[in-house]
């Protein structure tokens, strides 16, 4: 597999008026599309790092037949001047879709459509895998994300204190929950320096509420979930508790399976191990294309019990 020779380009489609931004990697006849949704205050390199080819989901994905779409997010990229009318989740999930279906317009999707969300960005994606309009949804993986901080976080957040309108700026103690430990990850991408931007003002209030709303919003799923959490992971609780209990927020879906990604922290796609956590979504993307060649799932598919990767 070859991650270098994957053609990676830069598109912008309009939506309703709003210019919306996102990477492309095509393949003339994929298995499915995968449509990645970065986290806060990154763009969609996230998923296509600049000159680290190898952490390329992209890329990656590319060399198994897979299309990718990485759109950014509503209010990132060249959307970020609209961003005062994006506060609905539903406004948030027609723009997204409407990125997907603008920019792909003909050309084949394969199986249909794998929604791939990271950190704040699991707050579309989980809203976007609801959406009872599509009928083209193969699966989700949601990663670095939950319902309850880990106790490290709580003071450093602390959204109680502040005012959610107002975007927390990065500070050492964020700095701390987002990228540590420092090994885990090239040195050249800590911090993100080469694809940071500023998170649209919906967000903070996002970040507040998700936590809350996540249950709500997870039982109007009805495809198979995939829960990634790195094993360093600081900003949400870990360990088999904490992710059993998000599996049981997916009450309606057929399969949900959670693992534990070895020797990695909260940025999972540019992490050390980027190559190996994407290889083991793509699995679960296969897995998914199968069973939907194999007519779907029934309940007797469903997996609940977190396993440990690696």
């Amino acid at each position: 597999m070859n991650s270098r020779t994957a053609n990676v380009v830069s598109r912008v489609v309009d939506v309703d008026g709003i210019p919306m931004s996102a990477l492309l990697s095509e393949v003339p006849d994929p298995r499915a599309v995968v449509v990645a949704l970065h986290g806060g205050a990154v763009t969609s390199s996230y998923f296509d790092y600049p000159d680290q080819p190898r952490l390329s989901l992209l890329r990656t994905a590319a060399a198994l037949d897979f299309t990718v779409v990485a759109i950014d997010r509503p209010g990132y990229g060249s959307s970020a001047p609209y961003s005062e009318g994006m506060a609905s989740p539903a406004r948030r999930v027609d723009l997204a879709y409407g990125v997907v279906d603008r920019l792909l317009a003909s050309r084949p999707r394969g199986a249909g459509l794998f929604l791939w969300a990271h950190s704040i960005g699991c707050a579309l994606g989980v809203h976007m895998a609801g959406d009872e309009r599509r009928n083209d949804l193969l699966g989700l993986e949601i990663a670095g994300t939950g319902r309850h901080h880990a106790p490290d976080a709580v003071e450093i957040l602390d959204f109680r204190r502040r005012d959610p309108a107002v975007p927390r700026r990065s500070g050492p103690g964020l700095r701390d929950l987002l990228w540590e430990p420092a090994r885990l990850y090239p040195d050249e991408v800590i911090g993100a320096p080469r694809i940071q931007s500023p998170g649209p003002p919906y967000e903070a209030t996002v970040a507040r509420r998700w936590p809350l709303e996540f249950a709500e919003v997870a039982a109007r799923v009805r495809i198979p979930v995939h829960y990634t959490l790195g094993d360093h992971e600081r900003v949400w609780s870990s360990g088999p508790e904490a992710m059993a209990d998000i599996a049981s927020l997916f009450t309606d879906s057929p399969r949900v399976v959670t693992e534990e990604q070895a020797d990695s922290g909260h940025n999972l796609s540019i992490g050390r191990t980027a190559t190996g956590y994407h290889l083991k979504i793509l699995s679960f993307v296969e897995e998914c294309v199968l069973g939907h060649e194999n007519g779907g799932y029934d309940n007797d598919g469903i997996d609940r019990l977190p396993r440990r990767a690696g």
